[in-house]
């Protein structure tokens, strides 16, 4: 763990989160009125924006190869350069879908990229940020294929011995089909005290207190107070719910883009 981040929030700024877009599934017809509608949103938060927090599976699969980068997405991409150039922080977590980033967020719209929850502090308001894929108890079938996934060795091989265009067909093929990776069989609640993000959040607590933890991957809406003090949002996402958070250094809201 890194050290803690801190951002001022200047008065009428806010803090914009948001997670799970999954551009390009199931194709990239069917996802181009969800991409449009997310640029919209950028295009509104900009103005009032202090920073914007990326939460993951921004794509629903990006594989970098040294020289080359997914094709498509351009109208994001270019959305994100802008407001990047413009000045206003953005901050990316990486998905389970988007594990293979590997320089171009940073190099090219000056983006940091994280691969594990990070400490934030706004204002005086604490923060624990993440995608949340691997986390909390269970899902061991997940957490042995992403050690697969990550694995240096297992990246070196699939990059220099699979051409890129049958490389991003079969990323895409994995990333919509398998259940282990997408993990749409289980987007629906489970009850307060069986959401594992929520059970990993209270264990957090019992070391270091945060005012809030916020994470993706779930694919669902949820604002779960862990105890007095303490509140687990998850933000839910771009495909069903166009769900998105926003916090004004006293207040988190999880609203809906309309």
């Amino acid at each position: 763990m890194s050290n803690n981040h801190h951002i001022e929030i200047p008065t009428g700024k806010k803090i914009y989160f948001s997670s799970d877009n999954h551009l390009g599934a199931p194709t990239k017809e069917a996802s181009l009125p969800r991409e449009k509608k997310f640029v919209a949103w950028l295009d509104e938060v900009k103005h009032n924006a202090a920073a914007i927090f990326l939460l993951g599976d921004l794509f629903d699969f990006w594989m970098e190869y040294k020289r080359v980068v997914p094709k498509g997405f351009t109208r994001t991409l270019g959305k994100l350069a802008e407001i990047s150039d413009s000045g206003i922080p953005i901050y990316y977590f990486v998905g389970n879908h988007d594990l293979w980033m590997n320089g171009y967020f940073e190099e090219e719209l000056g983006i940091p990229v994280y691969h594990k929850p990070q400490e934030f502090t706004f204002n005086n308001t604490s923060f624990f940020i993440g995608h949340g894929d691997g986390l909390g108890p269970g899902d061991k079938g997940y957490k042995r294929m992403k050690k697969v996934f990550t694995n240096p060795i297992c990246k070196w091989l699939f990059k220099r011995l699979i051409h890129p265009d049958f490389g991003m067909r079969i990323g895409h093929h994995l990333s919509v089909k398998n259940k282990m990776i997408s993990g749409d069989e289980d987007a629906k609640f489970l009850g307060e005290d069986n959401e594992w993000l929520a059970v990993y959040c209270k264990r957090k607590l019992e070391t270091k207190h945060r005012d809030f933890f916020v994470f993706g991957h779930r694919h669902l809406p949820l604002e779960i107070k862990l105890s007095d003090k303490s509140k687990y949002i998850n933000l839910g996402d771009w495909i069903q719910y166009y769900t998105y958070g926003s916090f004004d250094g006293v207040t988190f809201e999880l609203k809906v883009y309309k």
